[in-house]
């Protein structure tokens, strides 16, 4: 039988209390809706290219915490708020995945609370 592990990491800042940073089942760890929230600053970019390359920086950061990496990523999805935006964000998922990128999609969303542009969440191998 497979158990579930939550897990969560105080070096990325949590949006909510309400649902773990991450879940762990298994060989696979499955990452919640990450924003791009500086962990140094406690703010957010209002730019869109500076939120989504925070937001994979702070995967990374949990991935690595719960024992996993970048380069273990097999699917993510990018809520966006505008659609306006894919070239922006296909250039920094090239400079994130600058080799076998895993599969996304990449739905567009109403706006989030408080200036967040881009929520980014994965399933990885552990």
């Amino acid at each position: 039988m497979i158990t579930k592990q939550n897990f969560n990491t105080t070096k990325v800042p949590r949006t909510t209390e309400v649902f773990p940073q991450a879940v762990i089942a298994g060989n696979l760890i499955y990452v919640s809706g990450t924003t791009g929230i500086n962990p140094n600053t406690s703010s957010l970019s209002s730019s869109f290219e500076e939120q989504a390359v925070q937001a994979f920086k702070n995967i990374k950061i949990i991935l690595e915490e719960a024992g996993s990496s970048m380069d273990k990523i097999l699917k993510t999805t990018v809520f966006m708020v505008t659609g306006n935006e894919f070239s922006v964000l296909n250039k920094v998922y090239k400079d994130v995945f600058p080799h076998n990128a895993p599969a996304r999609s990449t739905p567009q969303v109403m706006p989030f609370p408080a200036g967040i542009l881009i929520s980014v969440e994965c399933i990885a191998l552990v």
